[in-house]
């Protein structure tokens, strides 16, 4: 497996020097608005700490990552009004990652409505500020 690239967009997201939609974020966490959504309210839960995927994760981070999985799935269902909720983890290129930072995906989702492709169209930012000011509400209720 190849070494962490602390240069990869979702590290420069935390590091406050690409913009991000912030939905949460905890001293271990920080999740946000997917800008290729492939559902409406699509989030990205990410660990601060560095790891490339979840093959060298600490498990520690694992565990705070997961209760964020949690609240923000929780939070996304009621706002959206989902049927259900999706959650994707892919490591290594061959497991079909595409950023070397470890992330998951949380989808709702709703019956009979397929998701959109992966990384196919990038939404509106105010669509995407939005729906995290949506989903910071229903966290902070």
């Amino acid at each position: 497996m190849a070494a962490y690239d602390p240069k990869n967009i979702f590290a420069a997201i935390l590091k406050g020097q690409l913009p991000s939609h912030k939905v949460y974020e905890d001293e271990l966490t920080y999740a946000f608005m997917d800008i290729m959504p492939r559902a409406e309210g699509h989030v990205l839960v990410i660990p601060k700490a560095p790891s490339r995927n979840i093959l060298d994760m600490e498990p520690e981070d694992l565990a705070a990552v997961a209760r964020t999985i949690k609240k923000v799935a929780l939070a996304a269902r009621e706002t959206f009004k989902a049927d259900g909720i999706t959650i994707l983890q892919a490591n290594e290129s061959a497991g079909g990652q595409v950023v070397f930072h470890t992330h998951f995906h949380v989808l709702p989702r709703w019956n009979g409505v397929p998701l959109r492709p992966a990384a196919q169209e990038v939404e509106k930012p105010d669509v995407l500020a939005a729906q995290a000011e949506q989903l910071r509400k229903a966290l902070d209720g």
